[in-house]
């Protein structure tokens, strides 16, 4: 059997990519169904007494954001026949934690997510780029044709910007509200986002192959 399971390596011509904007409603839809159940969780337990029966609105939250995650999989899988990896690793670190925190009915272990999840996703590129491995590409190749050091620098550059954004979530969730954090688990860190992958456009247009194919 030569199908494989996860997605294909970015040079791999049978690779399948999503619609963009597509892409981009699988991944960040169950961030915004958690943030809008952690809003209208009272909302919600009255109008669907099963949800109630879970506890506060985080964690009507979290059992919303554990079910949009794998439907976020399954219709990736649905539409490509393969598993993104770091979606994949994403979504396996929330149903692990998610689950704990419905079994054990402690927000802990959620508000710890984003840490484990960067942290993982920092070491990974970095420990990639130990071993001579740009993974990076996996992620950003269909929107981008990099020459081997532009991907060598983008992937150091988005390895340590994972380890800041998993130190930013520590400090949140241990010195604000559950409110405040869920905002800017939102609101905040995916501006911080798109503000570093915006100040990266120097970095890809210097190391972009398409544009020196074009001189």
């Amino acid at each position: 059997m030569t199908d494989k399971i996860f997605e294909r390596d970015p040079s791999d011509p049978q690779r399948k990519e999503l619609n963009p904007i597509l892409k981009l409603a699988l991944e960040l839809g169950p961030l915004l169904i958690f943030f809008f159940a952690n809003a209208r969780g009272e909302m919600l337990a009255e109008r669907i007494p099963a949800l109630g029966a879970l506890g506060g609105p985080l964690f009507i939250a979290t059992a919303l954001f554990m079910a949009a995650t794998a439907i976020a999989l399954a219709v990736s899988w649905a539409l490509t026949r393969t598993l993104p990896i770091m979606p994949l690793v994403s979504g396996v670190v929330v149903l692990v934690f998610g689950a704990l925190t419905l079994y054990l009915h402690n927000d802990t272990f959620i508000k710890m997510k984003p840490t484990i999840v960067n942290t993982l996703f920092g070491a990974v590129l970095l420990g990639g780029l130990f071993f001579g491995k740009s993974l990076l590409g996996y992620v950003f190749d269909s929107a981008f044709k990099l020459d081997a050091e532009g991907w060598r620098k983008l992937t150091l550059r988005w390895g340590l910007f994972f380890l800041f954004l998993a130190l930013v979530n520590e400090v949140v969730w241990r010195s604000f509200s559950t409110d405040a954090w869920v905002a800017f688990k939102v609101w905040g860190i995916m501006p911080i986002t798109i503000l570093f992958t915006m100040s990266q456009m120097p970095l890809i247009m210097r190391h972009s192959q398409d544009e020196r194919t074009t001189r």
